[in-house]
């Protein structure tokens, strides 16, 4: 077993254990958009993002893909966890901003604009659709080509793929086609429909700059009542 601490929370994992793994067995959320059970990691989205290590010589890991080691202190949602998932989710809205799946996480993390060029519902390069097809469906009948700007999702040398049953399961998991948000201002982003309250700061000394993980928050009950 592999001794590790989460958010100040000891804990032991079996070796091969990602931090993903173990945050959510421990209750700690961690967005994603290119994690699925059943399929391998990718590393894709990157909105997994975790803290390790301490400062000054911390640095952050795609928590779905980096392995559990001994001794490993991980933070989810420190501030410069959190700083980085707001700007991946501004990037990701300005390729797609009609999918439901990335404004309700903008909302989650407070997200009410985003600087970058407007791409109007373009693919968010997840890969959930490749590996869906080849690992579950067993067809391989699209991947990636191409690099940087290029890249892509298709068929080989873009025709019709003859291994291509029409499943669906491509367009089932893709978190651009799920489910679209139906505001009607191209310019405007974030609709902000489905805003959250603001999560509070966690009020203890050690974790001075941690942001509160817990869904739902557990200070927002207590005030409701």
């Amino acid at each position: 077993m592999i001794n590790i601490e989460i958010n100040g929370v000891p804990f032991q994992v079996e070796e091969g254990t990602t931090l993903l793994e173990a945050a959510k067995f421990l209750g700690f959320p961690i967005p994603t958009l290119c994690h699925e059970d059943g399929l391998t990691p990718y590393g894709a989205c990157r909105l997994c993002v975790v803290e390790i290590g301490k400062e000054p010589n911390s640095k952050l890991v795609s928590s779905c893909t980096y392995p559990a080691l001994e001794g490993l202190n991980v933070r989810t949602a420190s501030r410069r966890v959190i700083k980085a998932r707001k700007m991946i989710l501004e990037l990701m809205l300005a390729t797609c901003p009609q999918s439901k799946r990335i404004q309700d996480l903008a909302s989650q993390y407070q997200v009410n604009q985003q600087r970058f060029k407007q791409e109007y519902d373009d693919c968010i390069l997840c890969g959930l659709c490749v590996r869906m097809c080849e690992e579950q469906m067993m067809a391989k009948a699209i991947g990636f080509s191409g690099r940087g700007e290029t890249r892509k999702i298709g068929t080989p040398f873009d025709v019709k793929s003859d291994v291509c049953r029409l499943c669906g399961g491509c367009m089932y998991i893709c978190p651009a086609c799920m489910m679209r948000c139906t505001f009607t201002e191209p310019s405007k982003a974030v609709c902000g429909g489905c805003q959250n309250l603001s999560p509070p700061c966690i009020e203890k000394e050690e974790f001075h700059d941690m942001m509160c993980y817990m869904s739902p928050c557990v200070a927002c009950e207590i005030k409701k009542e």
